[in-house]
């Protein structure tokens, strides 16, 4: 008998490729009364991991400046043969160097806008999150059908 995981499990080439095609990632961190707080985030990849900009006083940068435990999870797909998704177990750096935040900014409105240079009084309100993967799970239910 076959493992059926490792048979819809996405090569990391995979994974890359459906990261680059998908927009949004789906932030999972720990509130302060023990349960998940979800939030939708645009994100882009460097050097493997997944990195994103918010604000600095967003819910999520508290949740993860008390806890750097987080969980990503980008998914797609309309029907049960074409569902593919990624999780990423990661550990979040929040970064308030202006530098960096607005050149996680510029990258993300290079991928998602028009590609101008973010406003420095936008970026002055951010902060960069770094995502550093402890491990990866992936599934394409395509590969079952024969169409991935």
């Amino acid at each position: 008998m076959s493992n059926r995981r490792a048979e819809i499990a996405m090569s990391p080439d995979e994974v890359l490729a459906f990261l680059d095609e998908e927009r949004v990632v789906t932030v999972a961190t720990l509130g302060r009364d023990g349960f998940p707080h979800l939030m939708p985030l645009w994100f882009v990849v460097r050097d493997g991991e997944l990195w994103g900009w918010t604000y600095g006083k967003s819910q999520k940068v508290v949740n993860l400046e008390r806890d750097a435990r987080c969980t990503l999870q980008v998914e797609a797909g309309d029907s049960y043969d074409q569902l593919r998704g990624v999780m990423v177990k990661a550990r979040a750096a929040v970064h308030r160097d202006s530098t960096l935040v607005a050149e996680i900014g510029n990258a993300l409105s290079a991928r998602y806008g028009d590609g101008s240079e973010v406003d420095a009084r936008v970026a002055a309100k951010r902060v960069a999150l770094q995502f550093e993967v402890l491990s990866i799970s992936s599934f394409d239910h395509r590969k079952l059908y024969g169409s991935g």
